[in-house]
């Protein structure tokens, strides 16, 4: 009976612990770190800030780096006043966007840049950015745009000159790579210092081009022969940027023409045959092509910093304490 009673007793005790735990978690998550006018800022808004921006929770941020850490929690806190102070005036002045023009804002960036929605989200993934939280960037964008016309009340007017200044200084931002679409026959080695064996696959990758010089179609040849990546398509390995080739390949293709297949290529691992399927020269793109992408950019730079210089004024004005 004893042990019943003592069992019961530490099960209430566990479960206590685990509630104050809890609410104690929860206090400090949401503890007020700063004060802004009438609004304030959690722990848990900028823990969720910094991860946002750095990609680390605060805690791994700070075992990595304590000086950093710090420095980041400072700027981190800095920026989020900031968007209260922006917040407070948008709601002040009342502007609002409906979302279809943050839908057609989002599909003109996609159309200056040449990307499709799935090379969107791709981009956006690569740098640990969800599509909804890249929307609600586009839109604090606009909404700072209408709230700077509104307040400096003075039109951001981009000469032409301006434009044409940044297109010859930043050419190499607008110049395509060249680019090639390959298709090859993988010949493997299981050994690389087996002697006879790499004599006999010398003699198969000369039979197989052999077979190529009469005419032979490259991608049957594949199917039968190749142990590599795309020999189910016909050795087709897709498109590469020709600075991305290794230099033992790009060596062998150089002086191909398209339709024309390389001599082999011994590697310890084996032999490759290559097929140069297309080649697409860089290119540097005119001014008429870009001109609205570099009046978007340079917009957008002035915007920010009239919009930075606006907000260190209401800062100044505004009431604020930080609290750690």
């Amino acid at each position: 009976m004893k042990k019943v009673r003592l069992f019961s007793i530490f099960i209430g005790v566990a479960a206590l612990s685990f509630v104050y735990c809890h609410t104690v978690s929860a206090e400090v998550s949401n503890r007020v770190v700063a004060i802004v006018n009438n609004e304030v800022i959690t722990l848990y808004e900028l823990s969720s800030k910094i991860k946002e921006l750095t990609g680390l929770e605060p805690g791994e941020l700070e075992i990595k780096d304590k000086k950093g850490y710090l420095e980041t929690r400072r700027k981190v806190l800095d920026l989020l006043i900031e968007q209260k102070i922006a917040n407070e005036k948008i709601r002040e002045l009342g502007i609002s966007l409906n979302p279809k023009e943050v839908d057609g804002t989002i599909e003109k960036i996609k159309e200056q840049n040449q990307l499709t929605h799935e090379d969107l989200i791709a981009s956006l993934k690569k740098q640990g950015i969800s599509y909804e939280s890249y929307r609600e960037i586009v839109k604090q964008d606009m909404e700072r745009v209408q709230l700077i016309n509104q307040e400096v009340k003075s039109k951001i007017i981009i000469r032409e000159e301006k434009v044409r200044e940044y297109y010859n200084e930043n050419k190499d931002k607008f110049t395509t790579q060249e680019k090639v679409h390959l298709a090859a026959i993988f010949l493997n080695q299981k050994n690389g210092s087996d002697q006879k064996e790499a004599l006999a696959l010398r003699q198969k990758a000369q039979h197989i081009l052999d077979r190529l010089k009469l005419g032979e179609d490259f991608g049957g040849l594949a199917r039968e022969f190749s142990s590599g990546p795309g020999a189910g398509e016909g050795g087709d390995l897709g498109f590469f940027r020709t600075k991305e080739l290794d230099p033992l390949l790009l060596e062998a293709i150089k002086g191909l023409s398209r339709g024309s297949v390389s001599e082999p290529i011994i590697t310890p691992s084996g032999i490759r045959i290559v097929k140069l399927l297309e080649k697409q020269e860089g290119r540097i793109k005119p001014l008429e092509e870009v001109i609205d992408a570099i009046y978007g950019l340079l917009y957008r730079e002035e915007v920010n910093r009239r919009y930075s210089s606006w907000i260190k004024e209401l800062k100044e004005k505004a009431y604020t304490k930080i609290i750690f």
